[in-house]
Parts: C-alpha cells; sequence; structure tokens
C-alpha cells in the first residue's frame, strides 16, 4: 500500500517495530532507538521496538505501548493524513494524538477476538473497547479486511467504512516462483503447508490430530512460524511420533514463496471459535490460493465461501479432525484432483485478490481523505 501510494506521487512514510523474521530494507545501526531510509520509493522508519509471536500477553502488551509512545512524536508531525494499521490496537493512540485527519484500518476486530478466545482481563478488554471505538468514531475514514469487521466499525459509530479485503502479491506468490523443499521431506512425499502464528487462536492442535491418522499417506505436513504454543505442539509431535510433521521456523516472505512453490497443499486453520467465521481476514489464505495451492481450511463463512468458488479447496469443520485427515488423505492421493483446485486457487487469485486491485481501492480512500482535509 506504503508502494502504491508512493507511485501515485505521495510523500510517504511508513513507521514499524522490530517483527522478528520480517526484513524491512534497512541495514543501518539504530541510533536513539530508530534507523529510518528509503524503501521502494517511500521513507521507512523502524523502532528498535523488538516483538515476536512468542511472546506472553504482558511482554505483548509492553511492546504495543512502547511502540505507540514512539510512533506518536512522528504522527504530531505535518503530515496531511496519518494511517493507523491494527492489530495492535495500540495504533491508534498516535492516531488519535496527532494533528492530522486519519484513517484505521481494522485489520483484527479487538476486543471481539480476545473476547472470544478467553483468558484476556476484563480490564483490559474494557479499555480495548474504549479505545476502538474512540479509533472509529474519530476516524476520517475506516477500511475493514471483511464485511464482518465493517459491521462491527458502523457499530461503534464510524460514519464512513470501507472493505478492502486482503489480496496476494501475485509476482511473490505462484507457480513461477522457484521452489525449495525442506531436508526433512522425501521426494515422493506431497507437502501441505501452514504458515502462521503458532498460538491459541491458531488450533494446531488438530493438525497433529490429522497427522496421527496420515501416518500410512505419503504426506508430510509443515508447521512454519513462532508462537507460544509452538514448544508444546513441537514435544507433543514428538513424543506421538510424529514423523511425518516438520516444524520450521519463521521465514521471510520470499523464502515463504518457494516453500509454497514446492508444495501441493495449502493448510489455513484456526481455533473452533465461532467468531472467526466473519471477523477474520488472514493474509495465509490468499498466499496460497496465489500460489496455485488447494486449500484445506477449517474456518465457515468468509474463507469457506471462498474455496467454494471454483471450487479451489475443501472446507471442513472446525475441530474436525478425521474429517480434515480424510480431505488430505483424498488430495494427497489423487494428483488430477490437486491439479484442477489449483488451478482453479490461482484463478481466483488473479480474478479477485491481485493486491495491486486492493492497493487501487486503498489509495482511493487516502486521497479522498486527503482532499476532504
Amino acid at each position: 500500500m506504503a508502494r502504491s501510494l508512493a507511485q501515485r506521487g505521495h510523500e510517504v512514510t511508513l513507521a514499524c517495530g522490530r517483527y522478528e523474521g520480517a526484513e524491512t530494507g534497512l541495514a543501518g545501526p539504530f541510533l536513539h532507538g530508530r534507523r529510518e531510509g528509503m524503501v521502494a520509493g517511500f521513507r521507512v522508519v523502524e523502532f528498535a521496538v523488538p516483538y515476536r509471536n512468542a511472546m506472553g500477553l504482558g511482554r505483548r502488551l509492553l511492546a504495543f505501548l512502547h511502540y505507540a509512545a514512539r510512533a506518536t512524536a512522528l504522527a504530531r508531525g505535518q503530515w496531511d493524513v496519518v494511517i493507523a494499521s491494527s492489530t495492535p490496537l495500540t495504533v491508534a493512540l498516535p492516531a488519535l494524538l496527532g494533528r492530522a485527519a486519519f484513517i484505521f484500518e481494522m485489520r483484527d476486530p479487538w476486543p471481539e477476538l480476545p473476547r472470544a478466545l478467553g483468558g484476556v482481563p476484563g480490564p483490559l478488554l474494557w479499555a480495548m473497547e474504549r479505545l476502538s471505538t474512540a479509533a472509529c468514531r474519530r476516524a476520517a475514514a475506516v477500511v475493514a479486511l471483511s464485511e464482518g469487521m465493517a459491521q462491527t466499525a458502523r457499530r461503534r459509530g464510524a460514519a464512513v467504512v470501507h472493505t478492502i479485503p486482503n489480496g496476494a502479491d501475485l509476482d511473490l506468490f505462484g507457480p513461477h516462483i522457484a521452489p525449495w523443499r525442506p531436508d526433512e521431506a522425501a521426494s515422493h512425499e506431497v507437502l501441505a503447508v501452514y504458515a502462521g502464528a503458532h498460538g491459541r487462536a491458531n488450533g494446531l492442535d488438530v493438525a497433529l490430530d490429522a497427522a496421527a491418522l496420515l501416518r500410512d499417506v505419503p504426506l508430510r505436513l509443515l508447521l512454519v512460524g513462532d508462537g507460544a504454543e509452538k514448544p508444546r505442539l513441537m514435544a507433543r509431535a514428538a513424543a506421538e511420533g510424529l514423523a511425518n510433521v516438520t516444524f520450521l521456523p519463521p521465514s521471510p516472505k520470499r523464502a515463504l514463496a518457494g516453500l509454497l512453490s514446492a508444495a501441493q497443499i495449502g493448510l489455513f486453520l484456526l481455533a473452533p471459535i465461532p467468531a472467526f467465521a466473519e471477523l477474520t481476514a488472514p493474509n495465509k489464505l490468499m498466499d496460497g490460493l496465489a500460489a496455485g495451492l488447494p486449500m484445506v481450511a477449517n474456518v465457515p463463512g468468509h474463507a469457506q465461501r471462498c474455496l467454494e468458488d471454483g471450487p479451489c479447496g475443501v472446507c471442513v469443520p472446525p475441530d474436525d479432525a478425521p474429517a480434515r485427515a480424510a480431505a488430505l488423505r483424498r488430495l494427497a492421493l489423487d494428483h488430477n484432483l490437486r491439479a484442477d483446485l489449483g488451478r482453479a486457487a490461482r484463478a481466483q487469485a488473479v480474478r479477485r485478490w491481485d493486491r495491486r486491485l486492493q492497493a487501487a481501492s486503498f489509495c482511493a480512500v487516502v486521497e479522498a481523505v486527503a482532499l476532504a482535509r
């Protein structure tokens, strides 16, 4: 989005923290807790605020607040528009404290999802509710990734709401990318890849449940990423002798694109929580479709409708490990079915999820807010 704004002639600054495994394009030293430089035609300001998915709730909150404090000074500069892209929800603080008109991008609805997942203290949920409501009411426009999120923003008092879904980089992800396979993968094995966070919200135990039912199939599950649940999941796989499961560390996007190019099946998994059906829009689903992979998902609603279009995958009940194992078994053993679904997946990505389409819509929203100001 930043690159597209810059290509349209706007002066763009993107502020970020230090997410483990990510690449910002900056390589110089940090001075006074920040470094900056030009990347792809726009300015990047990277604050020395470390973050990784394996952090607990307390450390995450401190990282979010630390970033908000550093970004507030930047947001109070002479800008025409400030864009606050959440999560984390605390990015709304710099926007609310700044002088410019701002756009609130809702990539996850807080506190709805933390409340549905459970384990978050009541006072913290109350604070999230107040902050999210203030952001929706004060924003010149809200950009939501799904219609369910858009409805949430309207209920909170947002006057102008645009639904711009996640997309995929069709140049980065696709069958044209050079493939690579991990050393553990035998040449005859079909690879099914999940790439994303390993937390409670992702419900990856059901993937291990399915793996236990697929020991007789030439199929390997690759779980790529990090999170608080990863050590426990690895210990469980070892204890149960799940030799058909391989855990890989987080990978930069380009490396992940090569892995998806080598895979035959993509996995989109979330914990069995009803709120996830319409209030999530993970880009891992779009990346898999762009890579031309038949997808196996366990999330009804938005994801299921995507997979029925083509069709380009299979959606099974959220917590039904035997159904997931049956879907994986069928795809692993039926090359023609995989090929048909994979072609439909890539076609859908080209038709609906080309990130350039989303970027054009996003730029139009930003320009309308700037013009109104």
